[in-house]
């Protein structure tokens, strides 16, 4: 699997592939996020491509501090190759290239394949509360 920054010709893939994976919510536009994250200095969305076709991508960003990940999608039928893994592994890179010492992932607590997957790979809970607010 090759990983390079998501090209516009890949947007509406992307989006579907969140879809799919049951990451979109309906208060929140993840074409208006992709948009954003491309467009933002301190941001990208990768994208885990085989042969042209679009199986993974993740959307990184920072505040400077901490790394955050949103948007960790592989597609179903190329789960369990270990592209999770190394798209995974790429964030960490592009973040470590960047200077940023933490990576926090925000992982709904009833989404046990996605808490089974980030344990495995090294990560662990924090004793936190995340409260949010939004804006407009």
């Amino acid at each position: 699997m090759l990983i390079a920054p998501l090209h516009p010709d890949h947007h509406h893939a992307a989006i579907q592939l969140w879809h799919d994976a049951g990451l979109t919510r309906p208060w929140n536009d993840p074409a208006q996020d992709l948009r954003r994250a491309v467009a933002g200095a301190a941001s990208t969305v990768l994208a885990g491509l085989e042969a042209e076709t679009l199986v993974a991508t993740a959307m990184v960003g920072h505040d400077g501090h901490r790394g955050w990940i949103y948007y960790l999608a592989v597609r179903v039928d190329a789960r369990g190759l270990g592209h999770g893994r190394a798209i995974m592994q790429a964030c960490e890179e592009w973040l470590a290239a960047r200077h940023v010492p933490k990576l926090n992932v925000m992982v709904r607590d009833d989404n046990s394949t996605a808490l089974g997957f980030y344990t495995s790979i090294g990560y662990t809970p924090n004793d936190v509360v995340v409260l949010s607010r939004r804006l407009g």
